[in-house]
């Protein structure tokens, strides 16, 4: 499917200066839709482009050189990149070639300015970036983004199938520390794990997480991925979803897993009150012991949303450099 995108308002920007005003994207079969005409509930704008905005600016207002996003569905990811964060050599990967190709055309069709070099191939997280690089060392990128899946996809059903992107396969090859299956952060942990490997010198990667769990609990995956990691962005959102999120979640607390935490809507609009992206990181901790008597666990949250009641939960941006 074909979707417009009116740029300036989907980036809260006044002008666009490296892409196009007014986007026309093709959302590929597989790719998770965006939520353009909601953008309290698309995690990039309403999210990851704050974040975005608050690194440049934390950068002294200078473009940084290469941006890299992993999983990036229909590719509005990078042209954020490219426009708020200034990057032109642009990277991204996604499971599907299909994906992957349809992401590569819209960011050349959706661009104003030539000389962008993209870097991107269909593979498990980093994978299409390993030994593509000069002598055939890893691609690098001063900013890699991600905001992969949390909740595993159900037995009956495969990735390849319409938008499971959503979801992603629970069965790994590689070694997953106990509590972080346990906080279901298992694809955070193994791009964390391996990212540095793919930065620059003074890289970073923003990961975003719905805060389902502690903030504790996002600093210490950090810790045990093996690189340094500070509360970025707080924040919160409505679930996108619920039904399957919510519930998702929920089946996971009654396997033993969790409790996982969220919010009643109204909840959340006031513990954040007056609160700003640049200052939400600092004060990220005190909010949460603000919200400490407010948590519903996703199967008590599941039930007040079948009877109708809005429920949201707290959104981390972690932050993390190479040791």
């Amino acid at each position: 499917m074909s979707i417009k995108v009116d740029t300036k308002k989907y980036f809260d920007i006044d002008k666009t200066t490296l892409v196009k005003e007014e986007f026309n994207i093709t959302v590929e079969d597989h790719a998770y839709l965006p939520h353009i005409d909601d953008i309290e509930n698309d995690w990039l704008a309403f999210i990851a482009v704050p974040a975005f905005k608050l690194a440049r600016k934390k950068h002294d207002g200078k473009a940084f050189s290469s941006f890299a996003s992993i999983g990036t569905g229909p590719g509005l990811d990078v042209l954020a990149g490219a426009e708020i964060l200034g990057a032109h050599k642009l990277g991204f990967t996604d499971l599907q070639d299909s994906v992957v190709n349809t992401a590569a055309a819209n960011v050349r069709d959706n661009s104003a300015d030539s000389s962008f070099n993209l870097v991107y191939g269909a593979g498990d997280l980093f994978d299409p970036f390993r030994g593509k690089g000069a002598n055939g060392e890893n691609q690098r990128f001063d900013v890699i983004y991600e905001n992969l899946p949390n909740v595993p996809l159900s037995q009956d059903k495969v990735v390849t199938d319409s938008r499971n992107s959503g979801h992603y396969l629970e069965e790994r090859q590689e070694p997953i520390p106990k509590e972080v299956h346990a906080n279901m952060l298992d694809l955070h942990f193994l791009a964390l794990n391996q990212v540095s490997s793919f930065l620059t010198k003074d890289g970073f990667i923003l990961s975003l997480m719905g805060g389902r769990v502690s903030l504790d609990s996002f600093v210490r995956l950090g810790e045990l991925a093996g690189v340094q990691s500070e509360i970025f962005t707080y924040g919160w959102k409505v679930q996108a979803e619920p039904e399957d999120v919510i519930g998702g979640y929920a089946d996971q607390e009654a396997q033993g897993y969790g409790p996982f935490t969220f919010y009643r809507s109204e909840d959340l609009a006031a513990a954040f009150e007056g609160i700003n992206v640049e200052t939400s990181g600092a004060k990220a901790f005190e909010i949460e012991s603000k919200l400490a008597d407010k948590k519903l666990t996703a199967t008590e949250a599941f039930e007040i949303w079948k009877k109708g009641g809005s429920i949201g939960h707290t959104v981390v941006v972690l932050k993390s450099y190479a040791k």
